[in-house]
């Protein structure tokens, strides 16, 4: 995945996929799982290893993450706010950002 993955959930073609997306950020050290659903949705279910900085307060990333090229993977319900949050932490400086897309299509 790249830097401008996030803009392929708009494609319906190009459908992201969390599994793959998650065993990338495993792979990877030092890499950071971020739910971005709210701290309710966090709590019924979660991927195992994921932070969660809802969207709402994803300017507080650097509360959790202070190098901006700390390899981010975030994933929401369906991948719509995971998007969302992908362009607010580029626009914040985070150089290495993947949206990996919805928990519903997780698969333990």
């Amino acid at each position: 995945m790249g830097l401008f993955d996030f803009l392929k959930a708009d494609k319906p073609n190009n459908r992201l996929d969390i599994n793959s997306g998650l065993a990338e950020c495993r792979n990877i050290q030092g890499a950071k799982l971020v739910d971005v659903r709210t701290r309710g949705e966090f709590m019924e279910r979660s991927i195992p290893g994921s932070i969660n900085v809802p969207l709402q307060d994803i300017q507080s990333t650097s509360t959790y993450v202070s190098k901006l090229d700390t390899p981010l993977y975030l994933y929401c319900r369906t991948g719509a706010r995971s998007s969302t949050a992908a362009s607010l932490l580029i626009n914040m400086g985070y150089t290495s950002v993947h949206n990996i897309g919805g928990i519903v299509d997780w698969r333990p």
